[in-house]
């Protein structure tokens, strides 16, 4: 029980709908074990006594208590259905939120379909639980207890032999709780594997049939469905054991007490009508104890999917604003690295070490360097998206740990090498860290990232509905529209992560010219393999395994025959000089 616990605060807020569905549940179930009362009284009063006139009274009674079931049973089962409802209402909100506040070292590991999977399967199947397991397990405890008293009124010698039975059902259920729940953990476990594999082949699906490994993805899915199909089959298996045991315990119970019961009426120490009635609320017993493992299937499934939420909701969110956070007004974007050294979690080299620079505003400064050398792992210490292993790293003279995260992060445009956009209008995507930003400003954006002009070709211009991932638009496309939305923040520091490496040379030239007059006053990193992207920034950092292997002017680096930059530009100029002699002699 220490999942429900640890999840009250998320249902206990409700606790009305609870207790109100708990009232009627009570009616409920107070009135069905009182059918039994009914036949009893009507073979015993009626039929032997040949009392009909008393008939029509039994008949009206029913038809009351009919009535107060029906409106009883409506009300426990709409306010149970609120009880589970608004409680993962609240769950999914936190949940969602939490997604959203965790650090990038959570996602660097995390599986998007697993935790699709948990946001929605195990939401639900904890919402079941307390909008029905809870109502069956309380109805259970009311069934037995209320068919006991009137057990114990019609026989208290039957009643005994009832409870010395009832333990044998009792340890049959416990132990196939035992068994049931790692096996549901382990269902569970599997859907979210499942569920990663089949997100994973969507995304990717270019990708796939790009190098005709369709084969080859359908073989991988086969193996997950394999393994999630014989999870799913053992589960089955505890499950058929279980019904035959509960029913042949449950049988022979009921066989021992027909021959106690039958010496009793014989020897006239009960009427038939009273062993009649008290079998049937044997069976009031009986059922509720053998429809326990469904109970306690729900709870399982409830209790595996509750534990998976808590993964998330304890997740430590280890990058926060602080209490006494600052939040200036304006951020100049001063930026300075002090001797930073940064390792990613899990990993054993140092994406960064012993870094040091500075940049102030109105300057460019260029990053350079192979794949892997720590280019946008210093933009990303700048936004705070990790913290740093040693050193600091200063925005205005303040450590960036001290910042308001919101507040430092929206004085920071930045256009990620991967372009997301969202499924949603083109004037959203270019306005989402700016949703208030009216029209104009919008197509402003639009035009200074030379991205105006193929957005009103589209049908419906700026109101034109992208699909997923921006599907539909080119590379390019995609790349202008998310400049445009860094733009249109109007930032104080500038991060261009090749931001122009999927367009063309001509609109990349358009775009450097426009970003020449944007980053006038803001402190700009343009990340770039082109060198004609950072030739003309006031200060170029050429990394080399996560250390500054050279920083200067673009004409003071290309003077070092020996350094990384000068062979850097010796072969991209020298392919172009080639290409430019191959067109000439054509």
């Amino acid at each position: 029980m220490d999942v429900f616990k640890r999840l009250k605060d998320f249902y206990w807020p409700y606790k009305r709908f609870f207790f109100g569905s708990l009232f009627f549940l009570f009616f409920v179930t107070g009135i069905t074990v009182l059918y039994p009362v009914f036949l009893q009284q009507t073979i015993d009063k009626v039929v032997n006594k040949q009392n009909y006139g008393y008939a029509a009274f039994l008949a009206i009674g029913f038809i009351l208590i009919m009535i107060v079931k029906g409106f009883s049973a409506y009300y426990q089962q709409y306010w149970g259905a609120k009880f589970g409802i608004n409680a993962v209402y609240e769950l999914r909100k936190a949940l969602y939120a939490k997604l959203n506040t965790l650090p990038f070292r959570y996602y660097d590991n995390a599986r998007t379909g697993d935790l699709m999977s948990r946001l929605t399967q195990d939401v639900e199947g904890f919402r079941f639980f307390l909008s029905a397991g809870m109502s069956q397990l309380i109805r259970f405890i009311f069934m037995v207890t209320f068919s006991l008293i009137i057990m114990f009124v019609y026989s208290w010698q039957l009643a005994i032999v009832t409870l010395i039975m009832t333990p044998f059902l009792t340890f049959t259920v416990m132990k196939f709780d035992k068994k049931v729940h790692p096996a549901f953990r382990a269902i569970r476990l599997s859907m979210g594997r499942m569920n990663t594999r089949v997100q994973e082949n969507i995304s990717g699906m270019n990708t796939v049939k790009a190098l005709s490994q369709e084969d080859e993805e359908i073989k991988r899915f086969a193996v997950t469905n394999e393994d999630y199909k014989e999870k799913q089959i053992f589960t089955a298996n505890i499950w058929a054991k279980f019904f035959p045991v509960m029913e042949f315990i449950g049988n022979l119970c009921v066989v021992v007490l027909l021959g106690f019961g039958g010496y009793l009426v014989i020897h006239s120490s009960m009427q038939p009508g009273e062993l009649i009635a008290f079998f049937s609320l044997v069976w009031y017993i009986m059922g509720p104890l053998q429809d326990l493992g469904f109970i306690i299937n729900q709870f399982s499934q409830a209790k595996a999917s509750g534990e998976r939420l808590l993964q998330i909701l304890d997740e430590p969110s280890e990058i926060e604003s602080p209490a006494d956070a600052y939040s200036p007004e304006k951020i100049a974007g001063k930026v300075q690295f002090n001797h930073v050294t940064f390792q990613y979690p899990n990993e054993t080299v140092y994406a960064l070490k012993d870094v040091t620079f500075e940049a102030r505003p109105g300057q460019v400064i260029g990053l350079m360097g192979a794949t892997g050398s720590g280019k946008s792992t210093i933009t990303q210490l700048i936004a705070r998206f990790y913290n740093v292993t040693e050193g600091q790293v200063l925005v205005d003279g303040e450590p960036v740990e001290r910042y308001s995260l919101p507040v430092l992060r929206k004085s920071i445009g930045y256009v990620l090498q991967e372009n997301f956009l969202f499924s949603s209008t083109i004037r959203d995507n270019i306005a989402y860290g700016n949703p208030d930003a009216k029209l104009e400003d919008v197509i402003d954006a639009a035009k200074r990232a030379q991205a105006h002009e193929f957005i009103e070709g589209l049908p419906d211009g700026y109101d034109t509905v992208l699909g997923e991932r921006g599907l539909g638009l080119s590379g390019g496309q995609k790349q202008r529209i998310s400049i445009a939305r860094a733009l249109l923040v109007n930032p104080s520091i500038l991060i261009l992560d090749d931001a122009t490496s999927a367009v063309d040379m001509q609109t990349e030239a358009k775009i450097q010219k426009a970003f020449r007059e944007l980053m006038r006053g803001r402190t700009t990193f343009i990340i770039a393999h082109r060198i004609s992207s950072v030739q003309h920034a006031d200060e170029i950092l050429v990394l080399d395994k996560g250390r500054i292997a050279e920083r200067g002017v673009h004409s003071e680096l290309i003077q070092n025959p020996e350094g990384l930059y000068r062979r850097i530009y010796d072969i991209q100029f020298k392919d172009k000089d080639i290409l430019e002699a191959r067109q000439n002699a054509h």
